[in-house]
């Protein structure tokens, strides 16, 4: 029986856990959250960190590995690259997966490449970033560089907030660097990419809408997915190209990406991020509507095994993911779905019982759901206002400030 490391074992990773046992593997789990979900149904479990790359390493040493992947999270894609490359298993190249990881040295390799990509320059300090500022156009993004799930990202348009949004983008990075970045003004929606490629080759792309809703403390958080995506056809082909192109110049094989695009006025394609994994909502509903399982593929690049049956499918249907997020801080008493589209429109609705009750913060993801839709303008129209049909009840309280401080 074939041995799988599994860095993480959080409610996202699960799938993925149960996935390689469905599929008949040996699967040991690590990290250093020994009460998270995903070790009840892994075979053993380590409290090993996933981002300690020398730990993991001394770890899969002792246990004659066939694979390692981290499903579903950037933070171990630099831990499955190195000890995958020390013990000759399947993985990215961990030089590229580094470059990946990292946003200044991404926007460095895509300026170099010639790609899109805005002015973008990556400091350590306040100073460094206050010399430079007034080469920067007006407004601009401020990022750590190494955090993923828009954790730590704003957008400023003069100088006076530098500071103090410098320091929330470094309360979110590990290796204590941000990025200010020019900001692109979007054509339509920002786009999501779950892809995969077989011997150097992308065989799947699957677009999707990204939505967002301005009430939340982070407003660059997305909510959901909707998919398949709205675009036109020459533009899905157009970003299939640059991550062809990218795929070549990092010698990226077999295995999944996700992947944030955004268009500009003039059709222009700017490839935001790309991790070397799959997206976990977008996997989710690209099962419903191509019925393709992107989770087993992802586990058997991570085997050596081969791929070469996975190709594009036309999406049937329309499918979305949607996360409950808390707006504010008060106690959390449910949710109130209109009947109709509790009815016609939910497929699935995971967590949010054990909330029920509790305190919770702004920007707390409660639960998520699957919805399904009739149409393109009815799925658009109501991802771009749910909160016309699904409202989330948090009762503020004289505690909640104090409780969420």
């Amino acid at each position: 029986m074939k041995k799988l490391l599994m860095l993480g074992g959080s409610p996202s990773q699960v799938p993925a856990i149960k996935k390689a046992k469905e599929m008949g593997y040996y699967v040991i789990t690590c990290d250093y959250l020994e009460d998270n979900p995903g070790h009840q149904f892994s075979d053993e479990y380590y409290n090993v960190s996933t981002i300690d790359k020398e730990a993991v390493l001394a770890l899969a040493k002792t246990l004659k590995l066939d694979g390692v992947v981290c499903y579903a999270a950037d933070s171990g894609a630099p831990t499955v690259a190195y000890v995958a490359e020390q013990l000759g298993l399947p993985a990215f190249p961990y030089q590229s997966v580094e470059i990946l990881s990292n946003k200044d040295l991404f926007r460095s390799f895509l300026n170099e490449n010639n790609f899109n990509v805005p002015l973008a320059i990556g400091y350590a300090t306040l100073e460094e970033a206050i010399v430079d500022f007034h080469n920067f156009k007006m407004p601009v993004m401020v990022k750590p560089i190494d955090a993923s799930g828009s954790r730590g990202i704003s957008k400023i348009n003069s100088i006076e907030l530098l500071q103090e949004k410098v320091e929330y983008a470094l309360s979110f990075s590990r290796a204590k660097r941000f990025i200010i970045e020019e900001y692109i003004e979007k054509q339509g929606y920002q786009l999501g990419v779950d892809g995969f490629s077989v011997n150097g080759h992308l065989v799947f792309s699957g677009i999707a809408n990204n939505h967002f809703e301005s009430k939340l403390l982070n407003p660059f958080l997305p909510i959901g997915e909707s998919y398949p995506s709205n675009l036109p056809e020459h533009l899905k082909y157009k970003i299939d190209n640059e991550i062809q192109r990218l795929i070549n110049l990092l010698d990226l094989k077999t295995g999944p990406f996700n992947v944030e695009v955004q268009i500009d006025n003039r059709e222009n394609i700017y490839i935001l991020d790309i991790g070397v994994r799959n997206s976990g909502d977008l996997t989710q509903i690209i099962k419903y509507a191509d019925d393709i399982d992107l989770i087993k593929y992802t586990i058997k690049a991570a085997l050596g095994e081969d791929c070469s049956d996975l190709t594009r499918t036309e999406p049937v249907g329309y499918w979305s993911s949607f996360l409950v997020i808390s707006e504010k801080s008060g106690l959390f008493k449910g949710l109130e779905i209109e009947n109709e589209f509790l009815k016609n429109n939910i497929v699935e609705i995971d967590a949010l019982v054990k909330y029920s009750g509790n305190m919770v913060k702004p920007d707390e993801q409660l639960g998520k759901m699957v919805l399904t839709f009739s149409s393109m303008a009815e799925m658009l129209e109501k991802m771009d206002n749910m909160t016309n049909w699904i409202k989330i009840i948090v009762e503020e309280s004289v505690f909640s400030d104090v409780t969420n401080t």
